[in-house]
């Protein structure tokens, strides 16, 4: 099925922040009585939400963005691209959008800053979903490889003209194997190809992914989230086969969360469980939300 099916139904705008200027996002929902703001992975877009924008739409107040110096928003360059700076523009997005309060999902880079958003902002959080996230510790061999693996692939994609290969290989390490052949579409590469041969993002994809190439060197330690800080109900949302952080990372972090919860997910998947199975990532999502259960 195409992206642009998917997201049928969505409306997809721009809307101007005051630090971060012009940020795309993708909505459905409007007039539900609770919101939920959707955070793509570094690098990603709105698109790695184009099969729960709409589904989660039935329920909430649905916003996926794009982070500041990703996909079509603003690419800044006078700016330090920390997850710090990420929870600034979520703010910011929030206070435009009038949303004072709101359920908070990330994946990856986008749960680490819904877990820093929910330390700094707690006023403004009702739950968080740490969806496949960063900023916990490394348990495994296989994860630190995972690390240095994906450090190597994304900068394969800026500084010289990125392609659909080169492109085509960071988006397989997103992907449980078996879902290749079903889900890695032609669209879905040429999509973030797309994005990536912008002029604007060749210039700021050097300044976004230039901590995780520190830490993929060695030169820095990588961002961690105070998981003991976050006072809000939080689920930890995983899969089976997640690169960098596996099962055992998820479950030695729980009991560091006041509130927390452990899901697992039956189907096979890894980095992009929303997009993998979106059925039953969008159904778990939907209970958790509405009762703090899964």
């Amino acid at each position: 099925m195409s992206i642009w099916i998917d997201f049928f139904g969505a409306e997809i705008r721009y809307v101007d922040t005051p630090s971060f200027g012009r940020t795309r996002i993708a909505e459905a929902g409007k007039g539900n009585a609770e919101s939920l703001l959707l955070m793509h992975g570094i690098g990603g877009h709105v698109e790695a939400y184009s099969k729960n924008v709409v589904a989660l739409g039935k329920h909430f107040h649905v916003i996926a963005f794009d982070f500041v110096g990703h996909g079509l928003s603003e690419k800044k360059l006078d700016i330090v691209y920390t997850p710090a700076t990420y929870v600034e523009h979520l703010r910011e997005l929030m206070d435009v959008l009038g949303i004072d309060k709101a359920h908070i999902s990330g994946e990856s880079l986008g749960g680490m800053v819904a877990g820093g958003f929910a330390i700094k902002y707690p006023n403004r959080i009702l739950r968080a979903i740490l969806n496949t996230t960063g900023g916990i510790p490394i348990v495994s061999d296989k994860g630190r490889q995972d690390f240095l693996d994906l450090a190597a692939l994304s900068a394969k994609n800026f500084g010289h003209a990125p392609t659909h290969e080169t492109v085509r290989l960071r988006m397989q390490w997103l992907m449980y194997e078996g879902n290749w052949s079903r889900l890695l579409t032609d669209e879905l590469v040429e999509s973030r190809l797309r994005i990536y041969q912008q002029p604007d993002f060749q210039k700021s994809a050097p300044l976004v992914f230039a901590r995780l190439a520190k830490a993929a060197a060695g030169d820095a330690l990588p961002d961690m989230v105070d998981l003991e800080e976050i006072q809000c109900e939080t689920l930890l949302f995983w899969t089976k086969y997640n690169p960098i952080h596996d099962v055992e990372a998820a479950k030695a972090a729980l009991p560091r969360l006041k509130h927390g919860q452990l899901y697992v997910m039956k189907a096979d998947a890894a980095h992009w469980p929303q997009y993998e199975a979106d059925e039953e990532f969008n159904d778990v999502v939907t209970h958790y939300l509405k009762t703090g259960k899964i």
